[in-house]
């Protein structure tokens, strides 16, 4: 007994601490929100290290990689991982909706008052494909890396230094030992705060919940109740399924005594950014080798989230069930699985990111801007078990990547070390 509260100590009172948070909101209701600004001050703090930590890390972990032909076998299969849970867990989304139709019985004059309050989006200058490519992964400025907001951008100018800094050989080895360092000192600073973790979730749940309730308990129930059917499924038995494909039994057992932090951080701050570095310390506890657990976490924060693409089948069946659309036919099976795995790659990587990715619904099907409030309010409601599928699940995909990389027996290697 006194070994399980050592193992999971820190994890339990995370779990009792959002607990309690949420049986505040939900009895507090509206007035929980005086709880928020504590919250807000935990979530600030981690927001803080969000810069220097990502570029730290993804630095420091390309520039001691001591060879790019790990680098590029690394992000080979970071690519081939985050593509294969999409797919899987937007098919698992598509069957859902098929067998409990969130639409049915729903009528659209209850969304009147919300279309009534929607604002025209399309006003302002349109920009190309090719465009918005060049805006999501560059900036103008080198200013504008220093920011949350562009962490892509911020990610890929990381990986360059720390290839250039590779490559620069021995007259660079200053720089790899200075990103080396700063990448220690961020990890010591995120540990002085997790001590707070607590009482900054807990409060900050209690004030999500007492908003979010009545929101719930609207006509978006249906939508509500079958993702959280959709994320136990994917939460209990995907997750599971891929730690044994990454390490056996054992695999599963190791994710599992250290999944409870990274889900409990993803669930309390509905925020993928938030959780990166829970989910860096925790892929580490897993074994997960340091410069490949420094580029999947990080990386996946911000193109791999298993919870929007199924968030964005959700979307757009629950319009196309609306406004009296075809969702039945393979045609349209499969342009709401390819737009769904879109959304899911551009949603951004802090709360409420998932603008861009509804706008790309509206544009792609030809929907009014007039209904944007309507799948916003289903981002609203399904955002914090969206967030865990997305943030927890870059761990158990850190181990699958490991596997890859590393050979059958790198957990086995790690526990005999």
């Amino acid at each position: 007994m006194k070994s399980f509260w050592n193992n999971y100590k820190s994890s339990l009172i995370l779990l009792s601490a959002i607990i309690l948070g949420g049986i505040i909101g939900v009895f507090m209701g509206p007035e929980a929100v005086v709880f928020k600004p504590v919250g807000d001050l935990f979530l600030n703090l981690l927001f803080m290290t969000l810069v220097p930590l990502v570029f730290f890390s993804v630095t420091s972990a390309i520039s001691n990689m001591g060879e790019m032909k790990r680098l590029g076998k690394i992000l080979k299969n970071i690519v081939i991982v985050f593509a294969t849970t999409a797919i899987i867990s937007g098919i698992i989304a598509m069957i859902g909706v098929l067998i409990m139709n969130p639409t049915k019985g729903l009528n659209s004059d209850m969304f009147a008052s919300l279309m009534a309050t929607a604002t025209d989006h399309t006003s302002g200058e349109k920009v190309s494909l090719l465009q918005q490519l060049v805006n999501t992964v560059t900036v103008t400025d080198f200013k504008d890396l220093l920011s949350k907001s562009n962490m892509l951008q911020l990610i890929i100018f990381s990986i360059l230094v720390g290839i250039a800094t590779a490559m620069a050989g021995e007259i660079a080895k200053p720089i790899a030992n200075f990103v080396e360092a700063g990448a220690a000192v961020m990890m010591k600073i995120v540990n002085i705060i997790m001590y707070i973790a607590p009482i900054g979730l807990g409060c900050y749940f209690a004030s999500v919940i007492g908003e979010l309730g009545p929101q719930i308990l609207s006509g978006y129930a249906k939508v509500f109740i079958l993702y959280l059917i959709l994320t136990a499924i994917c939460y209990f038995g995907l997750f599971t399924l891929y730690a044994y494909v990454a390490g056996g039994k054992d695999g599963v057992k190791t994710f599992w005594k250290n999944a409870i932090a990274p889900t409990v951080t993803a669930l309390a701050t509905c925020s993928s950014a938030a959780s990166i570095p829970v989910n860096l310390d925790s892929t580490k506890k897993m074994g997960v080798p340091q410069d490949i657990a420094e580029t999947v976490i990080p990386l996946g924060a911000n193109i791999h989230k298993d919870g929007s693409v199924i968030g964005g089948v959700l979307k757009i069946t629950f319009l196309f069930g609306l406004f009296g659309k075809d969702m039945t036919s393979l045609s349209a099976i499969a342009s709401i699985l390819v737009v769904s795995f879109l959304v899911g790659a551009v949603m951004g990587a802090i709360p409420g990111g998932g603008m861009m990715g509804e706008m790309l619904i509206l544009s792609v099907y030809g929907f009014s801007p007039e209904v944007l409030p309507i799948i916003a309010v289903i981002s609203t409601i399904i955002d914090a078990p969206a967030t865990v599928l997305n943030s927890t699940g870059n761990t158990v995909c850190s181990m699958v990547v490991s596997r890859l990389v590393e050979g059958k027996d790198w957990l086995k290697n790690k526990i005999n070390n």
